[in-house]
């Protein structure tokens, strides 16, 4: 099949669909054919060399290829440069952007959402949110460390011992896993909460406690997501919460529900209840925030405690994002490939009948023909 690699036309978007480690076996044992728009691996620092080396072309002509994959959901011009009968694989937003998803549909092009891509044991290596979240995840540990004017381990000098840094993870998923991993690599000492109780064990394992707050809530779905809690569930939540978090120095919350604004995990009241000088890092700022006084994209002080709210910050190391992202869609593309490498998604397969948004003019993904106002197929 062909493959084009278009430039991310998306305010801050710096990484790039496939990386040359990539290209090189898509081309290869693949037998595939990959266009790379010139300039299109320089935000993720790769040059259009190391692309040409690894056997892809670098050209402008990449809009018209049989299959375009991209990180960023596609613009309604560059949709509007996409072949009729086309694929396109990426982030496409697809329970909350049904702008995107009817002019897909209309365009007669086929789309795979890699957000959609269902969370089952042989889907593992296309699932691009948990190598994002990994990065996420990674990213802000260190952006705690950084705002916080403090030590994070423990040091014992002549001018004697300073305590470790005590910090909360309020979320266990793939990016909370990581936070708090990190956290601990950096010496502190760490904490987690989540509304599912069976991953209290996993935030064990790392070496981190669970905060018990005393609620008999397990908020887990059939697919491993946390549920929205009720109004009363949030209200118990919030109110011992805000106890705990006098508690500690610093707070990285990752909480989301797919589809749905970020639960509220965080409130003013809990703010100030916690040390001056503390640091809150809200992961979910894209989706409203997990804390009450966020400012999407901003960084903000609030009686003492500066609270971040990065957003896309997979995108701030877009080397590694980048790789294991083109993992993610290298792995697909090789399900949709058939014995002779042509294109042949099986639609009865269902990681493939998963990740389809449109197909033959039709939104076929449920979630997203209710977020675009369209009555459930029969």
């Amino acid at each position: 099949m062909e493959i084009g690699v278009p430039n991310e036309s998306a305010g801050g978007e710096r990484r790039v669909a496939l990386v040359p480690e990539v290209v090189r076996r898509l081309t290869g044992r693949g037998g595939h054919t990959v266009v790379v728009e010139p300039g299109g691996g320089q935000a993720a620092l790769i040059p259009d060399s190391a692309f040409e080396e690894a056997g892809a072309t670098v050209s402008p002509d990449v809009w018209e290829r049989e299959v375009v994959v991209k990180v960023a959901p596609p613009s309604a011009e560059e949709i509007g440069r996409l072949r009729q009968g086309g694929t396109i694989i990426g982030f496409l937003n697809p329970l909350t952007s049904p702008e995107t998803t009817r002019a897909l549909a209309q365009a007669g092009v086929t789309s795979f959402a890699m957000e959609a891509i269902p969370r089952i044991t042989r889907a593992q290596p296309m699932d691009a949110l948990s190598s994002q979240a990994t990065v996420a995840g990674y990213r802000a540990a260190l952006i705690a460390a950084q705002e916080l004017g403090r030590f994070m381990p423990m040091l014992t000098t002549a001018a004697g011992t300073v305590k470790p840094a005590q910090v909360l993870v309020l979320g266990a998923g793939v990016a909370g896993l990581q936070a708090i991993a990190t956290a601990r690599r950096l010496g502190a000492v760490v904490t987690a909460f989540d509304v599912r109780a069976a991953v209290r064990e996993q935030v064990e394992s790392l070496g981190a406690k669970f905060l018990d707050l005393g609620l008999d809530t397990d908020a887990e779905t059939a697919g491993g997501y946390a549920r929205q809690l009720t109004e009363e569930e949030q209200a118990q939540q919030q109110k011992a919460l805000n106890e705990a978090l006098s508690r500690f120095d610093a707070v990285i919350t990752t909480a989301q529900v797919p589809g749905r604004p970020a639960p509220r995990l965080v409130t003013a009241d809990g703010v100030r209840n916690m040390p001056h000088g503390g640091v809150i890092v809200d992961l979910a700022g894209e989706t409203g925030g997990n804390c009450e006084l966020s400012k999407p994209g901003e960084t903000i002080v609030s009686d003492g405690v500066t609270i971040a709210a990065p957003l896309n910050l997979p995108s701030s190391m877009p080397e590694h994002a980048s790789q294991l992202y083109a993992r993610n869609v290298m792995a697909l593309i090789e399900l949709m490939a058939g014995e002779d490498g042509a294109l042949a998604p099986d639609f009865e397969d269902e990681v493939i009948a998963g990740a389809c948004i449109t197909r033959d003019g039709q939104i076929v993904h449920e979630g997203a023909r209710a977020a675009a106002g369209e009555p459930a197929s029969t």
